[in-house]
């Protein structure tokens, strides 16, 4: 990787710092496309002095797109979106968008790339997310035949927008909901007596992959041509069940709540109300992903493939989800009335 020339798409957010930053430590030299250069200025100082570059470019413009790969050996596109808004649609950014990158990079002469998409890509999908994920990978490959295509379960790490939220809900709502699809039903117990079961399962199934297994097998990829080419699906070593991603968060955020359940049809309901306002916590899009677990076929090659054994949940959350707990200070006063030791 020394001297080589990586432009990432999208490298400002949560998995691209860290990529950066693995990026640099290997000696390569780092565009960082993005549209906001000014709120990219902060990875500069990942590597030494000129080796990391904000470069200002949207995947909706080709024209800005051919000069963020201009010259350069690898590219890789984390660019996505979780929900729509204005002129930032699923096709535009995942297909269209995705589209360009490719095109671009084919045209430019660029030896390695790599495409971010999702586990749940499918264009038989139930959400345009998954649909636009699908459609995104297709186009890729028809451009560039020899992309590599990632698709990750939630990626958790410090800067995440998945434990992050719901640790910052704990500040403010008496309990954490998660959304059941086998619940409040009856039930028949051992006894042959019947009892109703509200939490069923415990909702769809997750497994978390740490940020930092996500950065360094897209450097593995990048480093050996045997991995290049070839459609990944990324997950931790543990599934989680919505239930159990709760009590995660309550156990490290240190918030005395219930976690309870909620049927599915209300989570439909809310995602429809707050899918109007301009930063939705959640969408009608998000719930229908949610009708089918978050987890890795097993068809596919995975973390294990390129030598990395996965990081689980539990060593890693503490790190950084203990900013969300409660200050519990107890000020004693000196016998002089002067500063107080806490």
């Amino acid at each position: 990787m020394q001297g080589r020339v990586v432009t990432v798409f999208g490298g400002s957010g949560s998995i691209g710092r860290q990529l950066v930053a693995l990026l640099a430590d290997k000696g390569a030299r780092v565009r960082v496309a993005v549209r906001d250069t000014e709120g990219a200025l902060f990875l500069k100082t990942l590597g030494q002095l000129g080796q990391i570059a904000p470069t200002s470019a949207s995947v909706t413009n080709m024209d800005s797109v051919k000069r963020a790969v201009e010259g350069a050996d690898m590219v890789i596109n984390l660019v996505g979106i979780l929900a729509e808004g204005g002129r930032r649609t699923f096709q535009a950014i995942h297909v269209d968008g995705a589209a360009n990158v490719a095109k671009a990079s084919a045209a430019a002469g660029v030896k390695s790339l790599i495409h971010m998409s999702a586990l749940g890509a499918d264009e038989k999908s139930a959400a345009k997310y998954g649909v636009s994920k699908a459609k995104g990978e297709a186009a890729v490959k028809a451009a560039f035949p020899g992309a590599t295509i990632l698709r990750p379960s939630v990626v958790f790490g410090p800067n995440d927008g998945f434990f992050n939220l719901f640790a910052g809900l704990t500040r403010f709502v008496p309990a954490l909901p998660y959304f059941t699809r086998d619940g409040f039903k009856l039930a028949k117990r051992r006894d042959g007596s019947y009892a109703v079961d509200l939490g069923g399962t415990g909702g769809p199934k997750f497994q978390p992959v740490y940020v930092g297994d996500v950065a360094e097998a897209m450097v593995r990829i990048l480093e050996t041509p045997a991995y290049q080419g070839k459609t990944y699906e990324l997950g931790g070593p543990k599934i989680y069940s919505m239930k159990e991603i709760m009590e995660l968060v309550v156990g490290e955020t240190q918030h005395k709540m219930p976690v309870i359940p909620l049927p599915f049809g209300i989570a439909k309901i809310q995602g429809a109300l707050m899918g109007l306002l301009p930063k939705p916590l959640l969408t009608s899009d998000q719930v229908a992903m949610m009708e089918k677990d978050n987890v890795v076929s097993g068809t596919l090659p995975g973390l294990a493939d390129l030598g990395i054994e996965a990081e689980a949940c539990e060593p890693i959350l503490p790190t950084y989800l203990n900013r969300y707990r409660s200050l519990h200070r107890h000020m004693i006063l000196r016998g002089d009335g002067s500063t107080p030791r806490v």
